[in-house]
């Protein structure tokens, strides 16, 4: 299950905007939005992407992506 929170705080710390998250992803902002509060699970294609694009650890994304 995904850490919406700190998935959330690492989306404010980078100033990147959830448009830019959900247009690297592939899917509209709406559908982003779901997947951020959690109604839908992240694809792995989905968090590579994110972690490219917020420049995370591989340790910060099994933190947000993978821990339980």
């Amino acid at each position: 299950m995904t850490n919406t929170a700190l998935l959330r705080q690492k989306i404010d710390e980078s100033g990147v905007s959830v448009t830019f998250l959900a247009d690297k992803c592939g899917v509209s902002r709406e559908y982003f939005y779901q997947k951020l509060n959690g109604s839908v699970e992240f694809k792995q294609s989905e968090i590579v992407a994110i972690q490219d694009a917020l420049h995370l650890k591989q340790s910060e994304r099994n933190e947000i992506f993978f821990a339980n």
